[in-house]
């Protein structure tokens, strides 16, 4: 199917916040409770329509435990957009924003859209962090900001559909231009360059737990 624009999206934040539950609830409907933890980054997409053109979202969704933040930061590029999430039950992952939010200003488009998303409001009854927080530090930081549930599945349409009307807006105003984002307007070379780095990271992966098995 032909599309207008092609989206590159990235989710990040910390490990076990349900980022990859988001990610397979939006382009699978559907919502798995038992998920094994995302080594290095795993690949979704989906075809939307926004102001009557089809879009295609590619989203990456990228593994949140330290020792592959460094292969997390080479998939902010060329990407459109960001999804940051937390869990509103663990207060550490809400106070881990910040860096994630350095790490992703850092290494790319200054003009990407970052939509701050607080994952699991199903579980509100075990609430460590308050909506008005969220808004309050989206606030601050010039981001989106809902509160979603993959599980129910709240808000998580909403979420990756405004993300990408936010993108639409900002490349008719002029403020972001996709001809310039390489891997965004090619889609071959940007998923064959996915394909490259998730079996590099795969490999690495492999190599690193067979040193680790040795010690």
């Amino acid at each position: 199917m032909s599309y207008a624009y092609l989206f590159k999206y990235i989710i990040i934040g910390d490990t076990g916040v349900g980022k990859s539950c988001l990610l397979l609830q939006f382009t699978d409907k559907r919502f798995q409770p038992i998920h094994d933890l995302t080594i290095g980054v795993e690949f979704g997409a989906r075809m939307i329509t926004i102001d009557n053109k089809p879009i295609k979202l590619q989203i990456w969704d990228t593994a949140g435990q330290e020792s592959f933040r460094s292969i997390t930061r080479s998939y902010y590029r060329g990407a459109a957009g960001a999804l940051l999430v937390y869990d509103i039950t663990r207060r550490e992952t809400f106070n881990h924003l910040a860096s994630w939010l350095e790490d992703a200003r850092q290494h790319a488009n200054a003009n990407m859209t970052i939509m701050l998303i607080g994952n699991k409001s199903d579980l509100s009854h075990r609430r460590a962090v308050s909506t008005e927080e969220g808004q309050q530090f989206a606030k601050e930081h010039g981001l989106i900001f809902m509160e979603a549930s993959a599980k129910t599945p709240q808000n998580v349409e909403e979420a990756f559909i405004n993300t990408a009307a936010t993108i639409y807006k900002k490349i008719q105003d002029g403020v972001f231009d996709v001809s310039n984002e390489v891997f965004s307007c090619f889609p071959l070379l940007s998923y064959l360059d996915g394909c490259i780095m998730i079996f590099y990271d795969k490999i690495n992966t492999f190599i690193r737990l067979i040193s680790e098995s040795l010690v």
